[in-house]
């Protein structure tokens, strides 16, 4: 088909030149000396175009002589560049498949070919790649030293403002110090990034490793809370780690002054979960204020339907921790909570302490009896309900229901 297209390209050519040159009679005539000479116009323009063209193929012919040790040399050039991307994915295959000590020599020969290569730019950003993967597979081997000398040379090699390379070269050494366990220099790592590379994923886990090494408890929420709005875990995961470094807040204050303050500085959502609240009531009830552990289950007993029930007995577990001196006020929430909720023993029991401690024995026997005869509840609270059944026994001078009570809660494993 092709050949066929070319036929008709040259049938209409020659048809052209044809009708254009076949009447032409115009003659072109050049003097030199005593001399002339007189050339068909037709002629002339043929030599004109003919020699233009020869011309031009001796200029590309000069160019292309002049040129080849240029060549020569961009030839040598892209065969080192070759060679020394060839040994980079050595190594980078290598690292991935476990052989650490193939991928630092790969690493270490694509250095040594690209050494004379060309390109600044790239040169640097090619040898800081190597580097970083032959430190890799050092950090792998445990060769520290070795490791860190590659690391010293990288950051020596860096321009004044950090390119994307030397960003990822930081974020590396300083994951390799937290595995160090190495936390002063791994902060001073992360504190020489700029602010956008700061903000990242990657530099904020770092950071959030960082705060847990340094125990830095609320600094370590922060960041937890910062990566749960980037959606850096789960749903689930997400929960568990920041109810956990709450816990960590919490249980960090030694007085109740440091208690207040901690509280505080939670965040809304943090104080609204349930298992929060109660960690913390216990920790002031610890702390000998118990009187602030129940001001903070107060809103969550006042919405016990919307809590679930591990939330419920989390909270009605420390409410029996932070009972004492409980007044009147609560009669009425806990009555209805136990009205709502009466085949859930956590309930029951923290219903039956809080009318103890108000003085309403009769009221309390019923609901600690079902808690402490149900093995569905948490043993430490099941030997609260007894005890509490004996004291109870005592104030109505039973000493053999007592004695009774006090056997089943001995003999609570």
């Amino acid at each position: 088909m092709r050949g066929v297209i070319w036929f008709i390209l040259l049938a209409v050519a020659a048809v052209v030149a044809a009708l254009t040159l076949g009447d032409n009679d115009g003659l072109v005539t050049f003097y030199w000396g005593g001399w002339r000479l007189d050339l068909a116009l037709n002629f002339f323009l043929l030599l004109a175009i003919a020699g233009g063209m020869i011309t031009m193929y001796a200029v590309q012919a000069v160019n292309v002589l002049i040129g080849l040790p240029e060549r020569a040399r961009e030839w040598r050039a892209q065969r080192h560049e070759r060679a020394a991307h060839a040994a980079l994915r050595e190594a980078l295959t290598e690292y991935f498949s476990g052989r650490y000590t193939r991928s630092h020599k790969a690493a270490m020969r694509s250095l040594a070919i690209r050494i004379d290569g060309e390109g600044e730019a790239d040169q640097h950003e090619f040898q800081t790649l190597a580097r970083l993967l032959a430190a890799g597979s050092l950090h792998r081997l445990q060769d520290r030293p070795q490791r860190d000398d590659l690391l010293r040379k990288v950051f020596e090699a860096g321009p004044a403002s950090l390119a994307p390379v030397d960003e990822g070269a930081r974020l590396l050494a300083a994951e390799w110090a937290l595995d160090d366990r190495d936390g002063a220099r791994a902060e001073a790592l992360l504190a020489e990034l700029p602010p956008g590379a700061a903000r990242r994923t990657q530099a904020l886990r770092l950071k959030l490793q960082l705060a847990r090494l340094m125990r830095r408890s609320a600094e370590a929420l922060h960041t937890a809370r910062l990566l749960a709005k980037h959606q850096a875990f789960s749903a689930v995961a997400a929960q568990g780690l920041l109810r956990s470094l709450a816990f960590e807040v919490l249980d960090d204050a030694h007085d109740i002054d440091q208690l207040r303050r901690a509280w505080q500085q939670l965040d809304a959502i943090d104080r609204r979960d349930p298992f929060v609240a109660a960690r913390a009531a216990r920790r002031a009830a610890t702390l000998g204020v118990p009187a602030d552990g129940r001001l903070w289950l107060q809103p969550h007993w006042d919405r016990t339907d919307e809590l679930g029930t591990d939330g419920r007995n989390q909270i009605a577990l420390a409410l029996m921790d932070a009972a004492d001196g409980v007044g009147s006020d609560w009669l009425p929430r806990i009555e209805a909570a136990q009205r709502a909720h009466v085949n859930e023993p956590a309930v029951l029991a923290a219903a039956g302490t809080v009318m103890m401690s108000c003085q309403l024995w009769g009221k309390a026997r019923r609901p600690l009896e079902l808690a402490a005869q149900d093995a569905a509840l948490d043993v430490r609270a099941r030997r609260h309900a007894w005890r509490l059944l004996a004291q109870l026994a005592r104030e109505q001078s039973d000493e053999d229901r007592a004695a009774a009570c006090e056997r089943s809660a001995a003999a609570l494993d």
